[in-house]
């Protein structure tokens, strides 16, 4: 596995933290979800890292990965990692070749 691929995934520490942050609940619909969605997706260098990962029920992940209503559920992602996270930028969130 190379060093970006580790980087961007999602280690069982950083679920157990966010599924506690999100009362395992989907951040969009409120329904139980899984603390397993990137707010800046891994295709895009996204960290899996507790300031880039959010708990989604499966239609909200869905509805976020596939379909035109991707940047208006990204902005309500955004706000809530922002309520949590206020200080953190989107650079700090992307995988940096220097990082490793």
């Amino acid at each position: 596995m190379n060093e970006r691929t580790k980087a961007c995934a999602i280690s069982k520490a950083t679920k157990d933290v966010v599924y506690k942050r999100d009362r395992g609940q989907c951040v969009l619909c409120g329904k139980p979800g899984l603390p397993e969605a990137h707010y800046i997706p891994r295709s895009k260098g996204g960290l899996g890292i507790e300031q880039n990962i959010v708990t989604l029920c499966r239609p909200c992940h869905d509805l976020m990965d596939n379909t035109t209503a991707r940047d208006s559920l990204l902005k309500r992602v955004k706000e809530h990692l922002d309520l949590w996270y206020p200080d953190f930028s989107d650079a700090d969130r992307i995988y940096k070749k220097e990082q490793s």
